[in-house]
């Protein structure tokens, strides 16, 4: 039944020790998606620890310095399915440190889980973590005050941190914030619903995984297809056949449209849409699809088709709010880089770096502007090409890049254009 279902992708954040992993692990859990070998080995692995029972949070754990540890340092991914939807999990980490490593399990997400310790309360890591859900323009957010065993399951304590959140989210830029009191440890109202919690009268964290909307998180309206790869079989059975592969980045492609090619300005017909499971009527994202044209017109990687009345920016030069991700070399003026957008390629010279951006307080640096590590920065960059571009508020696709050290090929920063 999950074979043809939707497919959610959601992060989870929040400070050190809130219980993010055991969160992940109860859900896998409880909606049975462990292999009977991967259970073995976390039983083995909390024998080894000392403690009771099963540690779920070392399902996700799979470091073997974050198993030493207890801690999550990398991005885990996991997957698992029910009959309503397949999804991706990326547990990111705590620690402050790791901020773009949070950036980087969220660049993808429809959904963000911040958790929040009862017995604490909102901390630092709290805030930080709702803002960057919000820089990425996350649409849905839910706040899992968990670990409510350890409060007794007080009312009062989640109605004070529900309210502390709701003033503080009202300030970012977020469509969709969601509140539920649980205890991952013990499973309450992760799958099942708390017989603890009683007056709690919304969903359990399944149910609003399998059921929030994310049909409309994609951009519909604006036509984006970079072009990844031109499918030529060269065969004696498809000889004439020239497609262009790739995943639609935004609108709606059908049989027949009338589109634009960039950067050449030529203007053709979609004469079909091919999957390997055959022919499609439309395509829309995130479908991987190739695109055939009535007329034979030259056309390769990193060009776009798009529509003749709604083209993206054809630009140069961008404005980015960028998360550093390099530990050895800062973000300097001047820096010459390579960048990558869709299925493009150049490369750049940062022209300026306008501020630091302080992610608790939102205050803009303009003093301190040496970005390292973890720093959040707005700068503006200038391309050997054009590129083109939407804002990141409009398509998350068409509005990001990634910038890359040519010396060592490592990815050093990623990018939101503004």
């Amino acid at each position: 039944m999950a074979g043809n279902s939707e497919l959610l992708r959601f992060t989870t954040a929040g400070s050190v020790d809130d219980g993010k992993s055991t969160l992940i692990g109860r859900l896998l859990y409880d909606s049975k998606s462990i292999f009977q070998d991967q259970l073995d080995a976390v039983e083995s692995a909390t024998l080894r620890r000392g403690e009771k029972g099963i540690n779920l949070s070392l399902l996700t754990d799979g470091l073997k310095s974050e198993r030493e540890q207890g801690i999550t340092i990398d991005v885990a991914y996991r997957y698992f399915s029910t009959p309503k939807r397949k999804f991706i999990i990326a547990d990111t980490p705590g620690h402050i440190q790791y901020t773009r490593n949070m950036v980087t399990g969220a660049s993808t997400a429809n959904v963000a889980l911040i958790l929040v310790d009862a017995r604490k309360g909102v901390q630092e890591q709290t805030r930080r973590h709702a803002i960057i859900a919000s820089l990425l323009q996350i649409p849905h957010l839910v706040y899992c005050i968990n670990k409510m065993d350890l409060v007794d399951f007080d009312q009062e304590r989640y109605e004070s941190i529900k309210e502390e959140l709701e003033n503080f989210s009202s300030k970012l830029d977020v469509q969709d914030v969601q509140f539920i009191p649980m205890s991952a440890l013990n499973g309450d109202n992760v799958v099942e619903r708390s017989k603890e919690m009683e007056w709690y009268e919304g969903s359990t964290l399944l149910y609003y995984l399998e059921n929030v909307h994310i049909g409309s998180d994609y951009n519909l309206i604006d036509a984006r297809f970079p072009v990844q790869h031109v499918i030529r079989p060269n065969t004696d059975e498809f000889h004439d056949y020239r497609g262009y592969g790739g995943r639609v980045a935004g609108g709606v492609f059908k049989k027949g449209d009338s589109v634009l090619l960039l950067p050449s300005g030529f203007k053709s017909k979609i004469a079909k849409i091919d999957t390997l499971d055959g022919e499609l009527a439309q395509a829309f994202p995130p479908q991987s699809v190739t695109i055939l044209l009535e007329d034979d017109l030259d056309l390769s990687r990193g060009d776009m088709i798009v529509r003749e009345n709604n083209q993206p920016k054809v630009t140069q030069d961008l404005e980015l709010m960028v998360c550093w991700f390099d530990s050895l070399k800062p973000l300097v003026s001047g820096g010459k880089y390579a960048i990558r957008h869709t299925t493009q390629e150049a490369r750049c010279v940062i022209k300026e770096i306008r501020y630091k951006l302080d992610i608790n307080s939102l205050h803009r640096n303009q003093e301190d502007l040496e970005i390292c590590a973890n720093d959040i920065a707005r700068v503006v960059v200038r391309t050997t090409k054009p590129l083109f571009v939407d804002a990141y508020g409009k398509n998350r696709i068409t509005g990001s890049v990634i910038i890359i050290d040519e010396g060592t090929n490592g990815t050093v920063g990623a990018g939101m254009i503004r």
